[in-house]
């Protein structure tokens, strides 16, 4: 593609590079100029005008978007995303329901450096999604790019984009009371944060059950809980792998795949396993709205992602989340 000015007769069939305000209307840059255009620029007194001259074998912005965006996801359907319609060299790619956006970061990049001119931007791997969220964006930054070019990159970046959607549809909750709180009754701010986390990624929590902060009768609970996820909220801290709700996990028949994460808010989350169910025992920090470690570790295992201690122990880059008001210790103490 030739960038510059010509004189306005010579004018036709290339792009205009820049917006012109003409008596008769407004000339936008980025369009094809026909005989009228130059003719109304003539009478306009132009004598040369900047446009962007195609070469044999480019392709037009808005042709580049679309052909990159159906390389990345060359199954839209399969792929959980949908394209929008091109525009001024953009494409976007959006959700179709919620869900974790999958990235293959390898294959960004490898399109990245193709060609300055073509550019693929995308949220974080992982990053929940809502119903029609943007995951990504296709934007060719000139009128034009070598045709060569939008080949190799459409080669490099087959299929980087898939939506995880969920496959976990309901949830157990169980929370343990302290001495001075009646039995049976739950903290409704702690079950209403995590419904709200649920509804998210259209799963629901089963009714909440609670039980005094001791083994044998969370134990009991646990066995009779027969949804695929149990999220265990207990009124004490669990500050090691034996106290009493990892415990009362083992003694269920199940085991412990993690204790702790290096994610603050979220330091003190565990992750086990009873058979096919999935146990998430959950920091203080759940009772907050703000994001934490809870929300990145529930947001997988409901989505169908396998967690294990390699992927938790990676959070840590990134992991060190906004501070949540309510929380009793402070990571800077007041004086």
């Amino acid at each position: 593609m030739k960038f510059g000015p010509v004189p306005v007769t010579e004018a036709v069939g290339h792009v205009l590079a820049h917006s012109v305000q003409l008596p008769t209307g407004r000339l936008r840059k980025g369009m094809t100029l026909s005989e009228g255009d130059v003719a109304a620029l003539a009478e306009a007194g132009f004598d040369q005008i900047t446009v962007a001259r195609l070469d044999t074998g480019d392709i037009c912005e808005n042709d580049a978007a679309e052909a990159l965006a159906k390389a990345l996801v060359p199954d839209p359907k399969m792929a959980g995303l949908h394209l929008s319609a091109p525009f001024t060299g953009r494409v976007n790619l959006l959700a179709d329901g919620p869900g974790l956006a999958c990235i293959d970061a390898a294959a960004i990049n490898r399109v990245n450096h193709v060609h300055p001119m073509i550019t693929v931007s995308t949220v974080p791997c992982w990053q929940r999604m809502d119903r029609e969220g943007m995951v990504a964006t296709v934007k060719i930054i000139s009128y034009a790019v070598p045709g060569a070019a939008l080949a190799q990159a459409c080669e490099v970046a087959s299929g980087a984009l898939t939506l995880q959607r969920p496959t976990l549809t309901r949830a157990g909750f169980i929370e343990t009371l302290i001495s001075g709180r009646a039995e049976g009754t739950v903290s409704d701010k702690g079950y209403r944060m995590m419904q709200g986390r649920l509804d998210r990624l259209d799963a629901r929590l089963s009714d909440p059950v609670a039980v005094p902060h001791r083994v044998a009768p969370l134990v009991q609970a646990i066995a009779a809980c027969d949804d695929e996820l149990i999220l265990i909220l207990t009124g004490s801290a669990t500050s090691d792998p034996t106290d009493v709700a990892p415990e009362a996990v083992r003694q269920a028949g199940g085991e412990i795949i993690h204790f702790g994460m290096p994610v603050d808010p979220g330091n003190l989350l565990f992750l086990g396993r009873i058979s096919a169910q999935m146990v998430i025992g959950l920091p203080g920090s759940a009772r907050s709205p703000a994001v934490s470690g809870v929300d990145w570790v529930l947001e997988r295992v409901i989505c169908g992602l396998k967690v294990g201690p390699e992927d938790i122990m990676g959070m840590g880059v990134g992991g060190l989340l906004k501070e949540i008001p309510t929380r009793p210790q402070p990571r800077r103490p007041k004086n």
